[in-house]
């Protein structure tokens, strides 16, 4: 009896020093707004290096699997680590949700809204609830997503 008490007292141990570490491997809500209120102000004070930066993940615009995204008027991505030139205003979730149309109808200027959907986290992974905050800059809609 007393092994079964010791056993389960070492794993309830590791498992909340596990979970801290896990925690810290991904950004926060509050870190996701943060950014993407610094990514306004780069947008703001110079837009071609801005969106270069976030495209990159230079100047402090990737933060473990924090980092904005933006696309212009054509609908299409003008900052993404990788999709750079495709469609966000058709993009999909994995539940099959208008995902672009929606970002796209929420974002206004000077305010930062929500958007949700089903975002896998990793290539592969079962889609989990992810959040983006979304806003307008000039002809640029851009969002910085994190996962709940």
């Amino acid at each position: 009896m007393k092994r079964i008490t010791m056993l389960t007292t070492i794993m309830s141990l590791l498992l909340a020093l596990t979970i801290p570490v896990l925690a810290a491997d991904f950004g926060t809500a509050a870190e996701a707004k943060a950014m993407l209120e610094h990514a306004v102000t780069a947008l703001k004070a110079n837009k071609a290096e801005a969106l270069a930066n976030f495209t990159k993940g230079e100047g402090g615009f990737k933060d473990r699997d924090l980092y904005p995204f933006c696309g212009g008027p054509d609908g299409n991505f003008t900052a993404h680590p990788k999709l750079v030139g495709k469609s966000l205003k058709e993009l999909k979730d994995k539940g099959g949700k208008a995902l672009g149309e929606e970002i796209y109808a929420t974002a206004k200027s000077d305010t930062i809204s929500e958007v949700s959907y089903l975002w896998p986290r990793t290539a592969g992974s079962d889609p989990v609830q992810k959040i983006s905050y979304v806003t307008k800059v000039g002809d640029q809609v851009c969002a910085v997503g994190y996962y709940k």
